[in-house]
């Protein structure tokens, strides 16, 4: 055994071998060098020759310094939660390439001056849905929602639908989110029933906002009943609308999917809604509707902590500018 050691190659000259200058280059040094400690392991063990160190090395490598892994959709659902959701389009592959490096994200290369993070972006998404009078991008739906809820209700109240608490992905529930808030909700109707009288008798000087959110993980049927968007509209209150799907505009495809378009021709104030279900893009929580109110949020505090990345806003204008994302070529196959 004490043999065995002595033959063990040193760390420093294995990382010093020219066979490995490529992958250190590609992957890092910390990532080359954890494959060599496995590898001088498996030479203490007697499973491989000491002079063997460097090519055991090299076949351990992964391709990528990322442990992500790409892998084929064949489950049949369309944007798959645990698959990474929307695949980008190759428009939108591309943008994020070129943001990776240093871009003009803040920047008029024009004046000189500092511009509007992600304009780009906004004004794509605000040309995508002309109904809206002001958009802004959060980092996803749950985030635009909590943001909606620390500008329009602390303190008060969020009227909403029993059969509409759902509980999203990885066990996080939407009245949890909302209540972190320091907002109070007041669940009106039940889980099959809710009727707008309901709602008309739980507004009062403390509701913050009506909140409309589309059970799209889930459906009641038989014996139910809803108001629509135009009937919470006449409330007199702020009146939020969460899609969640992503989809702007109405599908011919998708009759019963809600879309942003017309829930706010319907009278929403704000849709909320998610960039990489539906629409296709990256992951990013979309803010649709009246400009006052848009920029309340945008000038929140909080604002701040919810903002996307410079790779997310290339991504996104690239979807909303660029050809058909892989999400609306399966619809229309």
């Amino acid at each position: 055994m004490t043999d065995l050691r002595r033959a063990v190659p040193r760390t420093d000259l294995v990382l010093a071998d020219p066979r490995l200058a490529p992958a250190v280059a590609e992957l890092g040094r910390s990532l080359v060098k954890a494959a060599v400690v496995q590898a001088q392991q498996r030479v203490r063990e007697g499973l491989v020759a000491p002079a063997g160190v460097v090519d055991d090395v090299l076949a351990a490598l992964p391709a990528r310094a990322s442990s992500l892994r790409p892998v084929l959709n064949a489950t049949g659902v369309v944007v798959h939660t645990n698959l990474g959701r929307a695949p980008l389009s190759r428009a939108a592959v591309a943008a994020v390439a070129d943001a990776a490096g240093c871009t003009d994200v803040e920047f008029d290369l024009a004046t000189g001056a500092r511009a509007r993070r992600g304009r780009g972006a906004l004004a794509a998404l605000a040309a995508a849905v002309p109904d809206a009078g002001d958009v802004h991008v959060v980092n996803n739906n749950a985030a635009a929602l909590l943001l909606c809820a620390l500008a329009l209700a602390p303190g008060r109240e969020i009227v909403v639908s029993r059969g509409e608490l759902v509980e999203i992905g990885d066990g996080f529930r939407i009245p949890d989110l909302l209540a972190s808030t320091g907002a109070r909700l007041r669940e009106v109707g039940t889980t099959n029933r809710t009727h707008l009288r309901d709602f008309a008798d739980a507004i009062g000087p403390d509701t913050g906002f009506v909140l409309r959110v589309h059970p799209s993980n889930f459906r009641v049927t038989g014996f139910t009943s809803a108001p629509d968007v135009a009937e919470l509209a006449g409330l007199g209150v702020p009146l939020v609308v969460d899609i969640g799907s992503g989809l702007l505009a109405p599908h011919p495809l998708l009759p019963g999917e809600p879309d942003a378009a017309s829930a706010l021709r319907a009278g929403a104030d704000l849709v909320t809604a998610s960039g990489d279900k539906l629409l296709g893009g990256p992951q990013a929580g979309l803010l649709l509707g009246d400009a006052d109110l848009v920029h309340r949020l945008r000038r929140h505090p909080a604002a701040r902590a919810l903002r996307v990345d410079k790779l997310t806003l290339a991504a996104l204008e690239a979807t909303l500018l660029g050809p058909p994302a892989p999400v609306a070529a399966a619809l229309d196959a």
